[in-house]
């Protein structure tokens, strides 16, 4: 099979690992939701959450919090586990990602060398500037859904996805 019509039927997720372990993160205020545009990196000129990799000794929570003060200059409170994504991809990293939500932060968002500060209304989410994958997670975790997700890409082109709901433990 081609690489390119590769489907996330056809992936060997039980041997399937990262490349890379990250993390995102999406802080709320009423209805919006604290989104970056993406300065650096895989990404870089994208709309997405705050995130990045997991260092080691890190739990999950512990990275997303890190990283959104390294990116926006605050700190998010009680961040909630929502959804465990898994990326696949020939031409670019294979990525685990966990996402978190949280409803309060400390400090003031602040423009960083990684990031830019959006905020946007959860109703009009950008999706023509973020990720193909993310129209078909995100909105579900900005209300309150908890889910896994299953994603085959080329490039920036996604080829597949699997997304369900349920509990996720992290």
């Amino acid at each position: 099979m081609k690489p390119s019509h590769l489907k996330v039927r056809d992936i060997d997720w039980e041997g399937w690992q990262p490349d890379l372990t990250t993390t995102l993160m999406f802080v709320r205020r009423q209805r919006e939701v604290l989104l970056i545009r993406k300065k650096t990196g895989l990404g870089k000129g994208k709309i997405n959450g705050p995130g990045g990799k997991l260092e080691a000794q890190e739990t999950p929570a512990e990275c997303a919090v890190r990283e959104t003060q390294e990116e926006l200059n605050i700190v998010p409170i009680n961040p909630v586990p929502r959804a465990e994504l898994f990326f696949h991809a020939i031409d670019f990293p294979k990525i685990l990602a966990f996402v978190f939500v949280a409803d309060a932060f400390e400090g003031f968002p602040k423009e960083s060398a990684e990031a830019m500060p959006l905020w946007t209304p959860m109703d009009a989410l950008p999706f023509d500037q973020m990720w193909a994958d993310d129209e078909f997670w995100l909105p579900q975790v900005l209300t309150d859904q908890s889910l896994k997700g299953w994603f085959s890409f080329v490039g920036d082109r996604l080829i597949d996805h699997e997304v369900i709901e349920g509990s996720v433990s992290f």
